[in-house]
């Protein structure tokens, strides 16, 4: 289960207003709100006690009655073309990952939502852990701020929610972490530079939609045919490819269809003709992925030629298709791809620790 409720999980509005009462409370001059609001996300540490501008006793109280709580970076690892992937240690023992990808313009970092994910999406590695649990408020948006204070140059420009799990299932911590993430009080990453991925849970995509920043939207389609959808998508039975479309239509800004490719799936120039017809009825951009390793050893990946191809037949019916390259291959940096990695000397530590306590 999550944490107990803290100080980092509140959005910062609520969070000032929680400071000011304490503040008050400990008899402490109003200035010092200021003070401890920016030190949570504007200018974050790892305790209290790196506010060194407050009094050393005043630190103290603040460990003891707000305590600021951490993720435990597990694993590291970096790849040779500068993508790092952190495998967090949860409160409870679990672990989720997040990825920084670096560019010349751009530092993104793509976060989790939950630990696990319950819907299978047979391509996906987090898929084959199942689910685990939802993720609280600052365990989402704290995937930012522990890179912050590790390396301030770091500080992501870009979040995508395109880790483990489903963001629109854990609608209300997500929806706080958005605020968190945007607000100039908290992270200050304009909401044009963080993008909301969803399989298409059509109930959270109309609560994100009802925001009135310009959060991005990317749905993971992966296929245009209902039919071979649900063959590689099972939400495809709960939430119809046709009630997904109509759910997009909400946002009143340009939405990214998100295309895995495999051979023999969804890679055939009838695939493109249809989905070029999906995308120019909602204006949509299409960015298209080769097929990661690690999430299923009975798909193929679509060839490079094949994808170049695939590409044109988009753009020749008037579609804006990328493809995405791969980033961080030598450090398994598809979501889930470390945490799979890991399971067998996860629940050999687990073992050990059930022994001990016996």
């Amino acid at each position: 289960m999550p944490t107990e409720a803290t100080i980092l999980d509140l959005t910062p509005a609520d969070a000032a207003k929680r400071l000011t009462d304490w503040v008050a409370a400990q008899g402490l001059p109003r200035y010092r709100t200021a003070q401890l609001l920016r030190r949570l996300w504007v200018a974050p540490i790892a305790s209290w006690q790196d506010a060194t501008e407050l009094p050393r006793e005043l630190r103290d109280r603040l460990d003891d009655a707000l305590p600021l709580p951490r993720l435990v970076p597990e694993v590291v690892q970096q790849s040779q073309d500068g993508t790092r992937k952190f495998l967090w240690a949860l409160a409870d023992g679990e672990k989720v990952e997040s990825v920084l990808i670096p560019t010349a313009t751009r530092r993104t970092l793509c976060i989790s939502s939950q630990a696990g994910c319950a819907l299978g999406c047979v391509f996906c590695a987090t898929g084959r852990m199942g689910f685990r649990r939802n993720l609280a408020t600052w365990e989402i948006a704290a995937q930012a701020r522990e890179i912050v204070i590790r390396h301030p140059a770091d500080k992501p420009t870009n979040i995508v929610f395109m880790g483990m799990g489903e963001p629109l299932l854990n609608w209300d911590a997500v929806d706080a972490a958005l605020t968190i993430l945007n607000s100039p009080e908290g992270l200050g990453i304009g909401a044009r530079h963080i993008t909301v991925s969803t399989v298409g849970i059509v109930p959270g995509m109309l609560a994100l939609a009802k925001r009135p920043e310009q959060f991005r939207l990317a749905i993971s389609l992966h296929s245009p045919h209902a039919r071979d959808r649900l063959a590689l998508m099972p939400i495809e039975k709960k939430y119809p490819l046709k009630d997904v479309l109509e759910a997009a239509t909400a946002f009143h800004r340009r939405i990214t269809f998100e295309y895995v490719l495999m051979a023999g799936k969804n890679d055939r120039e009838r695939d493109a003709v249809a989905l070029a017809s999906l995308a120019r009825r909602l204006g949509a951009n299409v960015n298209l992925l080769p097929l990661h390793p690690g999430g299923n050893p009975d798909l193929s990946a679509t060839t490079a030629t094949r994808i170049r191809q695939f590409r044109e037949e988009l753009t020749a019916r008037g579609i804006d298709a990328v493809v995405r390259r791969s980033r961080g291959l030598d450090i398994d940096a598809a979501c889930g791809q470390l945490r799979v990695k890991m399971e067998p000397k996860l629940r050999r530590d687990q073992g050990s620790l059930v022994g001990r306590a016996s």
